[in-house]
């Protein structure tokens, strides 16, 4: 064992005359040791650490430790943690390649698996083990995506690949933010460069008291949900959740509650980084031709600005423009240079492109559109678009432009979850979800149409969390909304929230307020040395472009209340709280108008029902009577579905829910059912009255007799057969066919079978023939 610089300058000195290369070294003690291995030519040599074990705990201002440990478990990955909130732990790992990809982004794949066994479950699938990712573990690795991926350092082009592994779950503290932090512990100890650590923290609010880390009963109650993911300085990086229509002073005090908090998580990190963490990575970058920059900046600097401050142009004259200069530069360059890297120069041009969009917005602060920075695009909204739906309204914003449909239908059309998210969310089915989707000829492509892919899932959970608070509760009917986009150039997902809002006033939804959404912009001037902003622009209902070139993508919706949902995207490495705080009350300004272009349209929910509108209702069915309505094996309300599309199952002991289709379903139904009721139907029979009753079988238990011609026999039992205690019933004498008096007393409220005795009646005469006898004996 040697100190490792000691180390690693000996075995620079020994190495210098072969042609050896160290990959790094552990910044603990450490052994050599284990591999040596040749490729392409180049020997590797790969340090051990000795000492590589570490344990951090954090102890949260509600009292609950978080602790991270790493170096024990999964020691082949670049990087490995584990991370313990209560009795839910997480492991996760990542892993880098060495050799960078030619692509211009970073091809980074973060994978969060719920597995039964943490839950102490067995998978219910029929081959009982873990398949493909379910909608909550893909909007879970999509929420680490957005809080590591930006701060890895530019140029940074290796695959790169995050797994998140449940190892146990307690049923009280939600994996997911566990996973972030977990992440955050694996790159920090690992030596893929990366420039955190973060920190995340979920924050909940019952009662006006903001909670850190709620429990999944708490979060229950809580009117805010919210995660938090800030790094150290107090900078934001990602922010996720739903609200409670919760007031903009609230949603500024959680945030803010959340950076603090996030402080501690950073710092322990940071510790447990400098114990056991390896050195990070070089990353060689590419010298580009200062030649080759200079000249593609001549060519194409006054055209770009030229373009972008042409207001006429849409999105596809502007794309269009700006790819025709980059093909005329190419062409003018090969003319003079034949060995021209056609790809450099898209690269130093996209460079300009993004430059000189930014410094028209900083400096002259004109948007490329023509819009204020607080300016909203022109707005057009419709409603009752095709009769024959439920509800469907046309929200169109500049050239965004999306159809939202409504279909209800029974309760039993409700979206089942699966066991692990029921155990995580406590809810077993949701009678309201949203789907999204988007076409590829929404921005004049081809492409392929098949499995919905990570975006859209992220965008329609969004516009369901952003519109799930103001529907009513107990709702009869399960609610699908469905959001198609037509055409986009920016924020359509926020756009589906505007759009499924009016759909669900135009089906008739007692809906509590109209919900509108924007996203918000942000272009900086970006010290990278410093990592200040040292200039920022905010923008409001940002374009395509915006977002793609601009360094922010924050989408907020709400009612004219308060907020349902926020989400932000930053490709900065965090943001400060006094941007974020400016970010919502520009935004609050814009949700406010756009509910006041949306009521113009349609204030409150449709009150005249559309012909085609289901229907429900609710039918009590007696339970001596259940066995005629339902049939054999439910056969009657098969027959009644098949014939009318009608839809029956049991609600209550007694009750019944009917789901028709429209109200001649219902009409047809329902006199279906009464057919079925009056088909042999039984006459009235009074309590206490007196009936002659027939035998038709003979049991051991009893006598199975009818009171009437068209009657289910129903058991007379030994019991009430005599005074006498018999065993079987030919102890008297009885035979099939016989006749005997019994007295009636109703049904038993439970099985619903009649109650007779005959016994009753034989009491009442011997104690009239023993006061004959006595009146006799007198005289």
């Amino acid at each position: 064992m040697h100190n490792s610089a000691h180390v690693h300058c000996v075995l620079s000195k020994m190495l210098a005359f072969t042609n050896f290369r160290l990959l790094g070294y552990q910044k603990s003690i450490f052994l050599i040791c284990k591999n040596l291995y040749k490729k392409r030519d180049v020997f590797y040599i790969k340090f051990s650490s000795a000492n590589n074990i570490g344990t951090e705990i954090v102890t949260l201002s509600d009292g609950k430790q978080l602790r991270f440990s790493t170096g024990k478990y999964a020691r082949f990955a670049d990087g490995s943690a584990i991370v313990s909130l209560g009795d839910t732990s997480v492991m996760v790992t990542t892993v880098c390649e060495h050799q960078s990809t030619n692509s211009s982004f970073l091809p980074l794949v973060v994978d969060y698996r719920q597995k039964a066994a943490a839950a102490g479950r067995i998978p219910s699938n029929f081959l009982r083990r873990e398949l493909g990712q379910t909608e909550h573990e893909i909007l879970t690795s999509r929420v680490i995506d957005r809080s590591i991926r930006p701060l890895f350092p530019k140029e940074f082009y290796f695959n790169t690949q995050i797994m998140c592994n449940m190892l146990a779950i307690d049923g009280i503290n939600d994996p997911d933010v566990i996973a972030i932090n977990g992440a955050s512990a694996a790159l920090s100890v690992s030596n893929i460069p990366w420039n955190g650590p973060v920190g995340a923290v979920r924050v909940g609010m019952i009662d006006n008291e903001i909670i850190i880390n709620p429990t999944r009963r708490q979060i229950q109650d809580s009117t805010l949900n919210i995660i938090v993911t800030a790094t150290k300085q107090n900078l934001i990086v990602m922010l996720e959740g739903s609200a409670n229509e919760a007031l903009e002073q609230y949603i500024k005090k959680a945030i803010k509650l959340g950076v603090k908090e996030c402080q501690t998580i950073v710092t322990a990190i940071t510790n447990l980084q400098k114990t056991c963490g390896k050195m990070k990575r070089e990353i060689k970058t590419i010298e580009q031709d200062d030649n080759l920059k200079n000249s593609v900046k001549e060519l194409s600097e006054a055209k770009l600005r030229d373009i972008f401050s042409n207001h006429t142009h849409d999105k596809i004259s502007r794309d269009n423009a700006i790819n025709n200069l980059r093909s005329n530069i190419i062409e003018t360059l090969r003319n003079t240079n034949a060995d021209l890297n056609d790809k450099l120069v898209e690269k130093i041009f996209n460079k300009i492109v993004k430059n000189e969009f930014r410094t028209l917005i900083l400096e002259k602060e004109i948007r490329c559109d023509g819009r204020p920075s607080n300016g909203l695009r022109d707005i057009s909204c419709q409603v009752d678009l095709f009769n024959p739906l439920h509800g469907s309204a046309m929200f169109q914003r500049g050239q965004t432009q999306v159809m939202c449909t409504v279909t209800l239908d029974s309760l039993e059309s409700a979206l089942k979850m699966d066991a692990i998210s029921m155990l995580l969310s406590d809810t077993k089915e949701k009678n309201f979800f949203l789907h999204y989707e988007f076409p590829p000829y929404a921005t004049n492509e081809t492409g392929y149409m098949g499995r919905v892919g990570r975006r859209e899932l992220g965008h329609g959970a969004l516009a369901e969390k952003a519109l799930r608070p103001v529907l009513p509760k107990d709702y009869p009917f399960t609610i699908r909304l469905t959001s198609e986009v037509l055409e986009s150039n920016g924020s359509s997902s926020m756009a589906t929230v505007c759009g499924g809002s009016l759909a669900l006033l135009d089906a008739g939804i007692p809906i509590s307020s109209s919900v509108a959404g924007v996203a918000i912009g942000l272009v900086t001037k970006y010290d990278e040395t410093d990592m200040n902003i040292e200039e920022y622009k905010i923008l409001t209902d940002i374009l395509g472009i915006e977002d793609y070139l601009g360094d922010m993508d924050f989408k907020i919706a709400g009612t004219k209340r308060g907020f349902t949902a926020l989400q932000l995207d930053i490709k900065l490495p965090g943001v400060p709280s006094k941007i974020i705080m400016e970010c919502i009350q520009q935004a609050t300004n814009a949700k406010l108008e756009i509910i006041k272009i949306m009521n113009k349209v349609i204030l409150t929910p449709r009150e005249i029902k559309k012909d085609k509108m289901p229907v429900v209702d609710n039918i009590e069915i007696p339970i001596h009577q259940r066995g005629k309505f339902l049939g054999i094996g439910g056969m009657n309300l098969k027959k009644i579905f098949l014939e009318t599309g009608v839809h029956i199952y049991p609600q209550d002991e007694n009750i019944y829910s009917i789901f028709a289709p429209n109200k001649d379903s219902m009409t047809e139904a329902k006199k279906m059912i009464e057919n079925i009721l009056q088909k042999d139907r039984e006459p009235v029979l009074e309590f206490g009255a007196i009936y002659t009753a027939k035998i038709v079988e003979i049991r051991e238990s009893g006598v199975m007799v009818t009171l009437y011609s068209n009657m289910i026999p129903t058991l007379l039992p030994n019991s009430q057969l005599d005074q006498r205690k018999i065993h079987h019933p030919n102890a008297l004498g009885l035979e099939v066919g016989q006749e005997m008096q019994v007295k009636y007393f109703g049904r038993d409220p439970v099985s619903g079978q009649i109650r007779i005795s005959r016994k009753v009646l034989q009491k009442s005469t011997l104690i009239s023939k023993t006061l004959h006898r006595d009146d006799a004996e007198k005289i």
